[in-house]
């Protein structure tokens, strides 16, 4: 009975724990995008509000996504010294700090805005990560991502009312934002102490929540030599990378140009943000279900490809639609690009063999991918200029989702990916005559 009852409170004990696990991460979630978007909903009243020169709004607007390229691979070397829980919340209360310096402290707008993208890129890539130590479901992935989008959608509709609420000051309304952050930081802190150490130990030196997705296995059991294998040698990490990189590129494309192409068909403006803003909307539930359902075996081999054939359709639709269908257009163009990102994420978790190659491949995919999508709202408009319409964008764009749907063919298809903590027990297994097992 007394075990029984032990075997009960333990149970209890690891429930709450994974619940709280979730919960901070949805909340960190939500956290990783307002400080873009609340800058971008307000992007008419920052020369006034900030004397920012107008000739460096676009730079403003650059900055969060060059950030995200360059600090990539922050969040898995800190992950490696102080633990992934540490390392997101430290990410976090630099956020914070970031919201509130850039807005207050003269001259930092341009900088903080650069220090809030990478401090949300170095808590972004570890998200992963915790998902995968956690043993994380699709489920975990889903939620994270639509918290990505959520986030998006809060800081773009809420800036304004909060400006309203809080007596007309613009600073108070972008910087009110770190509240969110630091309440993040300390939840994470506190449930998901993944320590910096070789997958499959906690902070004892005993087995993590993810056990059983150590990337230590060796022949026999043996104990190895420890032999890197680099992510750029590994065919399936280029092709993650690839796929993340292209809906991202499509994305920041999309989400920059498809207000400018809808009035240019007939549409207002206030219709036209609307429809971006439905763009948005539509796609929150696409978010979360993707990595369900790139969880199945059966569903991801078709649904990885088949995605960038229907961001391919769903653009071209949008520009042969006529005004009256537009909504339903843009909507769909939302559910798909929306569900790329969602498989995106996904195949971060589903493809890396353990939690710590699942930090190293996070920190490839999106610091790489990022620094591609940069190109993408560049690339669109200067074909808009160069050709003086929409068409030749649009088909660029859908060829381009073309080969997000060849790089997600060959992303399900390869082996699994396996970070620095591989191990081979590569004499053991020559002396036995056995090949040595690096991994799943």
């Amino acid at each position: 009975m007394g075990q029984a009852s032990q075997r009960h409170r333990t149970s209890a004990c690891a429930a709450r724990r994974t619940a709280g696990v979730l919960v901070a991460l949805g909340l960190v979630s939500i956290n990783l995008r307002p400080a873009i978007t609340t800058v971008a909903g307000t992007m008419g009243q920052l020369q006034a509000g900030f004397g920012l020169d107008a000739h460096l709004l676009p730079l403003l607007g650059a900055l969060p996504v060059l950030a995200f390229g360059v600090s990539a691979p922050c969040g898995p070397w800190l992950a490696r010294r102080v633990g992934t829980g540490r390392a997101v919340a430290a990410a976090l209360l630099v956020l914070a700090a970031a919201l509130i310096g850039r807005v207050f402290v003269p001259g930092l707008l341009l900088p903080g805005t650069f220090l809030a993208g990478a401090s949300i890129m170095t808590a972004s890539v570890l998200v992963p990560q915790i998902v995968k130590a956690n043993r994380g479901t699709g489920w975990w992935t889903g939620l994270c991502t639509m918290g990505f989008g959520l986030g998006a959608a809060l800081g773009a509709g809420l800036v304004q009312p909060l400006q309203q609420a809080l007596g007309g000051s613009l600073a108070w309304a972008l910087a009110v934002w770190a509240v969110p952050a630091v309440l993040a930081a300390a939840l994470i802190r506190r449930t998901a102490q993944t320590p910096g150490r070789p997958s499959g130990t906690d902070g004892s030196g005993g087995p993590a929540s993810g056990a059983g997705l150590q990337e230590t296995t060796t022949a026999g059991g043996a104990t190895g030599e420890a032999v890197a294998i680099p992510l750029r040698k590994q065919g399936t990490a280029w092709a993650v990378t690839a796929f993340f990189g292209l809906q991202a590129m499509l994305y920041f494309a999309i989400t920059s140009w498809l207000a400018v192409f809808l009035v240019s068909k007939g549409q207002t403006a206030a219709d036209a943000a609307g429809l971006l803003a439905w763009f948005s909307i539509a796609g929150l539930p696409a978010s979360l279900l993707a990595p369900v359902l790139a969880g199945r075996r059966a569903v991801l081999k078709f649904m990885a490809p088949g995605l960038g054939l229907f961001v391919a359709a769903a653009l071209i639709g949008v520009l042969t639609a006529p005004a009256a269908l537009q909504f339903l257009m843009v909507g769909l163009l939302g559910i798909v690009q929306s569900a790329g990102f969602g498989l995106g994420m996904a195949l971060v978790v589903i493809r890396s063999a353990g939690p710590e190659s699942a930090g190293s491949l996070s920190a490839m995919s999106q610091g790489l991918g990022f620094a591609l999508a940069s190109l993408g709202p560049l690339g669109a408009g200067f074909l808009h200029e160069w050709s003086g319409g929409w068409d030749v964008p649009f088909w660029a764009l859908a060829a381009e989702a073309v080969f997000l749907a060849l790089a997600g063919f060959l992303a399900v298809r390869g082996p699994a990916v396996r970070g620095p903590a591989v191990r081979v027990a590569a004499a053991e297994a020559e002396r036995r005559g056995e090949p040595a097992a690096v991994g799943r």
